[in-house]
């Protein structure tokens, strides 16, 4: 299932080239100009990490579109 939103006129994002990558050693997709938490978000990869006393999950934080770009 992918959580991936419909393409939108004039967005960075190069849905022509796939890119493959490795997140805690499994393989993901995405696409030029994705971003690496935008792609795994699309690919259902929501909990990235856990908290260090109480082992709740940690999901994706973004500050003003600073992310590592594909």
């Amino acid at each position: 299932m992918s959580y991936r939103l419909p393409p939108v006129s004039g967005e960075w994002i190069d849905r022509n080239q796939l890119i493959t990558f490795t997140y805690e050693g499994s393989t993901y997709t995405g696409y030029a100009g994705d971003t690496i938490t935008s792609a795994l978000w699309a690919a259902g990869q929501h909990t990235l990490g856990r908290s260090f006393k109480y082992h709740r999950p940690r999901g994706i934080l973004s500050l003003a579109n600073h992310d590592i770009t594909l």
